[in-house]
């Protein structure tokens, strides 16, 4: 029994490891920082710590946080979300290492509920653990960091930093088409209240912290 044990231990690492390189080959040419492989790499291994801390399963757990962004990959021009996507690709890749079922169904549920604006309900520990792992990378120093580099992707002619009278929205409706810094206040704050696991909740409201002293400093600077 330690010896078959063990075999699968082996086996599954093998298939991470195999994944990683897949996933990150996947990733060289893509032209978006805040979610790229630095980002994909992230996720994975605060998945793997949130998956320790909270007793998952790390194979379906570090498997599915290295796939759960593959749809932005597979196709720029589809009208497809990119977790239905990341779904798809993920499945081909499962099936090529010829992962069981049951398994395979465990982690294709953790990538389809990873998505924030999909909103679908997080029905296992793993899943719930990869999603807070997602969700976490948009918070504290590197959520600050990504949250100008998409802002500045998304970007049109009409947009601003922030809003020139009431920055910090305190007197209008957040507008993040408008104004970038709005984000916070439409999204960005909020996250931590999403947050399904002892761990992730732990670590958010750090990093959350950070986030408002980061603003806190940000209008001192505008009052200066």
């Amino acid at each position: 029994m330690i010896y078959q044990s063990y075999g699968v231990q082996s086996m599954e690492s093998q298939v991470l490891l195999d994944t990683y390189t897949e996933v990150q080959r996947r990733f060289t040419h893509f032209n978006d920082p805040a979610h790229g492989w630095e980002h994909v790499e992230r996720v994975y291994k605060l998945a793997l710590h949130i998956a320790e801390q909270e007793g998952a399963d790390s194979f379906i757990v570090g498997m599915a946080a290295l796939m759960h962004d593959l749809g932005r990959i597979s196709n720029s021009d589809s009208i497809k979300h990119h977790a239905d996507l990341s779904e798809i690709a993920a499945a081909e890749i499962l099936a090529i290492h010829q992962v069981a079922p049951e398994t395979q169904e465990a982690i294709l549920h953790a990538i389809a509920a990873h998505s924030f604006s999909r909103n679908i309900e997080a029905r296992t520990l793993e899943a719930r653990v990869v999603r807070d792992a997602d969700r976490l990378d948009s918070l504290g120093a590197i959520g600050v960091l990504r949250w100008a580099i998409t802002a500045t992707i998304r970007r049109t002619p009409r947009t601003r930093t922030y809003h020139p009278s009431d920055p910090f929205a305190e007197q209008h409706h957040p507008d993040d088409s408008s104004y970038m810094l709005d984000h916070f206040f439409t999204k960005l704050l909020k996250v931590s209240d999403s947050m399904t696991t002892e761990t992730g909740r732990r670590i958010a409201r750090r990093r959350a912290n950070f986030m408002l002293d980061y603003l806190d400093e940000l209008k001192s600077e505008l009052d200066a």
